[in-house]
């Protein structure tokens, strides 16, 4: 190679040496600059989200002096203290649950607290009904339907009809008179409250054996299933945040819960072969009658002579139905 070439060559050489540098040290500030920016958006997102979403979790703070059914709750006792802390900790912070609970509870409370008071039933029961299926006509594994969730032998034995056509544990004041009952019975023998919860729950029997074989006279004082122990602790948690939902967080807000239904009552005293067509004939849906009454178990109701059943017919706004409402849209 000549000495012009290896000119050449040098000088080419030496370009692209100093290009590399040139790219390299670029690369560095580009990094640097990357990072430095990563971490302002960082701290920038960390600010945002703290002012945004301002919270903690929490214990929520319990009132010493908790009352249920005008009976005193000992939460002096480690035991109530933390079981009354874990159903309120477990029901504020299960978010959906609890706020359609509350949703539910405009609804429904307004049936259930009446009949409670024609009782003599304390209205802390209504708690009862909460827990026990969330405020819907819901049935269990085992079999216990409705509110209440009465099985079908207890319903009868406490005046309920079930066959195949009728189920009156889904009927919601039926089934609120029979829970009186109940409770009222459990009542006369216990004359505590707490244990007429627990019997609730668990059976007069096997009530009537854990104190017989603990010699105890208090629910706080009994070893039970863990079920049974935790039940008059989960209706507390509920009647803490029913009473006072802003402090935990829910806001249910009167115009977004679910307004008690309004209907008219028709008295039916002859057998219904076909209930949808009777649905037809007061210009609602076979839905909206199962809906309004869950007690019809099928698709007729069968009445005996001398007999006699009260069906809910629903008004205005609840009686809307599809059909309806788009031959309404057409004709504008």
């Amino acid at each position: 190679m000549n000495s012009a070439a290896r000119h050449v060559a040098s000088v080419f050489l030496s370009f692209f040496l100093l290009l590399y540098i040139a790219i390299s040290f670029a690369g560095c500030d580009y990094k640097a600059h990357l990072s430095a920016q990563s971490n302002e958006d960082e701290n920038e997102s960390k600010e945002t989200i703290m002012s945004r979403h301002d919270y903690r979790i929490i214990a929520p703070s319990i009132n010493e002096s908790l009352y249920f059914a005008g009976e005193k709750i000992p939460t002096e006792i480690f035991y109530v203290f933390e079981s009354i802390e874990r159903e309120l900790l477990v029901n504020a912070y299960w978010h959906s649950s609890t706020l359609l609970i509350l949703k539910r509870s405009e609804r429904w409370f307004p049936v259930i607290e009446p009949i409670l008071k024609e009782n003599g039933v304390p209205d802390d029961f209504k708690f009862l009904s909460m827990i026990e299926s969330n405020l819907t006509n819901t049935r269990s594994p085992a079999g216990a339907s409705g509110f209440w969730q009465f099985m079908e032998g207890t319903a009868k034995e406490y005046q309920l009809e079930v066959n195949a056509d009728v189920d009156e544990r889904y009927h919601i004041e039926k089934s609120t008179q029979a829970a009186c009952r109940y409770l009222n019975k459990a009542y006369e023998n216990y004359k505590s409250w707490a244990l007429v919860a627990a019997a609730y729950n668990a059976g007069t029997k096997r009530i009537d054996g854990f104190l017989a074989e603990q010699k105890a006279s208090s629910y706080f004082d009994l070893l039970m299933a863990e079920e049974t122990e935790r039940y008059l602790y989960r209706i507390m948690a509920m009647k803490i945040i029913y009473s006072n939902p802003a402090e935990f967080g829910f806001y249910p807000m009167d115009e977004k819960s679910y307004l008690p239904y309004q209907f008219k009552t028709v008295k039916v005293q002859q057998t219904i072969t076909d209930l949808a067509a009777f649905a037809k004939n007061y210009k609602i849906s076979y839905k909206l009658l199962k809906i309004f009454n869950p007690w019809l178990r099928s698709n007729k109701l069968v009445v005996s002579p001398g007999s006699s059943y009260e069906i809910k017919i629903p008004l205005e706004p609840f009686n809307r139905t599809h059909e309806v409402y788009e031959i309404s849209s057409d004709t504008k």
